[in-house]
């Protein structure tokens, strides 16, 4: 990796561009396999400092707090429940606003490097409503409501920030006190409402981790012990979500791209044999089946043992579970998150270690929220085409409804033309940075991230199926997550942004001609099946083909394969 500059592929542009997509996408592969995406050593320290600046804006929007006091003092006020509380909120307005997960180049986001609050405080761009039928919900364009909801969101968060508390309480020995119940109320209050109109941004919000917890507050003295329920069910939902044959290929393609990892040998280890074969090694899946038993397994020692020599262990060893995360900078950047991850062990966990369900005053109404997050993970393992990854607590498993859009040169004039965005076309912006011919190269990087995963083989099979007439030539291939970032302004690797509903907001608009958007639609792996089904959709027309494909079809085959067999149950082939 260059300093300033990124470490790219080194090829004959001429000889290079005429291969088909999978030989094209071969070289790219490798050199993931290598460096990764080659990012410039000066934008993994932006990263940090990001991170750093986070953690600073936190500290003293805390001690804005009536009674707690000292910068340097920590131990005097850090196990106190009201800064937990605050965390919480400071990070959901940290992530609602944009800053957080999928921020900047390594989430495809160039010029600016976010959207969010660039879009949701802007009239007639597009929302994307989870269920239009409610009443006072349906309709994909953004209005002043919604923009008065959103403004909102903001302005009540940053009040209950800088609120003092409500005074001593004895449990859970508390003496500055919590946040005033009508602050919490009202804030989710209008993220459920905004939820309720526009998906991306509940999603943005990690409304299943910050909302959960904020929802956690109104249980007053029985709150923390909620609190450690909804880590718990994030960790161990995510674990289960890992039991899969995905999550291998998930390290070896974040390994490859990990800033510390410095020497390409380290970094090859990771792989089967490297340069042929790309599928995970051994070292792969020593760390997939540890880092999963981790996950599954230490947060019941936190959860259950109050205090004492087995709590210090589990607890450093969750803190240096995220810090692996965290140094690895993961593409979609997720850093924050783990932060504060790391901050709710030492603060619930250790600070509070012991308070447990034999505390609760009311224990019917914190079974009752268990049983519901913990449902939602449950049905979005056996659904995930119907709930998102991340109520789905499925983080990081390899395991995400996915999509690729094929657009021609015409459509993409129109959709640049006709939707209110900030951010050009994801093609647009490598051109500007790179020059014409020079974009293919990031473009083809990012195909071949996408191919490291186990459906990047299925969706590049199913793409030659996708496209009109199979004139191939006529069409860019767009990752969905670009065409999200474009359209609504957030992306983070959840498929249910980019399916069938933002293709009908985009044909509302646009008004493409048959043939101008061919549209590929994988969802996630049930963990019940060893399949996972497909849509092919004309964004004119609707859906033309569905069927399946085997996961073992995906895992046994390279990133440049697009060879993957198809099982089609419904419609008819393309053209």
């Amino acid at each position: 990796m260059g300093f300033l500059e990124p470490d790219l592929p080194v090829v004959d542009m001429a000889e290079w561009s005429r291969g088909t997509r999978a030989e094209r996408i071969r070289p790219m592969a490798r050199h993931w396999a290598e460096v990764g995406f080659g990012t410039p050593v000066v934008l993994h320290l932006a990263y940090v400092g990001k991170v750093l600046l986070y953690i600073l804006i936190g500290w003293l929007i805390v001690l804005s707090t009536k009674g707690i006091d000292g910068f340097l003092d920590v131990g005097r006020w850090w196990s106190e429940p009201i800064v937990f509380q605050k965390v919480v909120l400071y990070t959901m307005l940290f992530e609602v606003i944009g800053l957080g997960c999928g921020f900047g180049p390594l989430n495809n986001r160039y010029f600016p490097p976010l959207g969010s609050i660039l879009y949701w405080l802007r009239p007639r761009t597009i929302r994307l409503p989870p269920w239009p039928r409610i009443p006072l919900t349906a309709g994909t364009t953004r209005t002043p409501l919604d923009i008065a909801l959103y403004a909102a969101l903001l302005v009540a968060t940053v009040v209950a920030l800088f609120s003092d508390g409500t005074g001593p309480i004895p449990a859970p020995h508390a003496a500055v006190g919590l946040l005033p119940v009508w602050e919490i109320g009202l804030i989710l209050v209008l993220l459920a409402v905004l939820g309720l109109r526009d998906k991306a941004i509940f999603l943005a919000a990690r409304g299943e981790v910050y909302g959960a917890l904020t929802l956690a507050f109104l249980f007053g003295a029985d709150g923390l012990v909620a609190a450690k329920l909804v880590f718990l069910v994030i960790w161990m939902g995510a674990a289960v979500s890992k039991l899969n044959l995905h999550f291998p290929f998930v390290i070896s393609t974040m390994m490859s791209n990990n800033p510390l990892l410095r020497h390409r040998s380290l970094k090859r280890m990771f792989f089967e044999k490297f340069p042929d074969d790309l599928r995970p090694g051994r070292a792969s899946r020593i760390v997939a089946h540890c880092a999963t038993a981790v996950e599954l397994c230490v947060p019941l020692v936190l959860f259950f043992v109050h205090g004492g020599v087995p709590t210090a262990i589990a607890a450093a060893v969750m803190v240096l579970f995220h810090l692996g995360i965290l140094t690895a900078i993961p593409m979609g950047v997720p850093l924050e998150w783990n932060v504060f991850m790391i901050f709710g062990v030492l603060s619930l966990f250790v600070a509070h270690a012991d308070r447990g369900l034999g505390d609760l005053r009311h224990p019917v109404p914190v079974v009752l929220f268990f049983l519901v997050i913990a449902g939602v993970v449950v049905a979005g393992n056996l659904f995930p085409r119907y709930i998102s990854f991340l109520p789905g607590m499925r983080y990081y498993a390899g395991n995400w409804d996915t999509t690729l859009w094929c657009v021609k040169p015409s459509a993409s004039a129109k959709i640049g033309a006709n939707i209110v965005a900030i951010a050009s076309m994801p093609q647009a912006q490598l051109e500007k940075f790179y020059g014409e011919d020079r974009a293919q190269i990031p473009l083809y990087l990012g195909y071949a991230f996408r191919a490291m995963n186990t459906h990047g083989r299925a969706l590049f099979t199913l793409a030659h199926r996708a496209m009109a007439d199979g004139n191939e030539d006529d069409y860019v291939i767009t990752d969905g997550e670009r065409i999200c970032s474009t359209a609504i302004g957030w992306n983070f690797g959840d498929g249910h942004m980019h399916n069938e509903q933002l293709i009908a907001a985009l044909q509302e608009r646009c008004g493409f001609e048959p043939g101008e958007v061919r549209v590929v639609l994988l969802d996630g792996q049930p963990i019940q099946h060893q399949t996972q089904r497909y849509r092919l959709v004309d964004a004119a027309t609707g859906e033309f083909e569905s069927g399946f494909v085997r996961v073992a079809d995906m895992v046994t085959r390279q990133p440049w394969a697009d060879d993957v067999p198809v099982q089609v149950t419904g419609g008819a082939s393309a053209g």
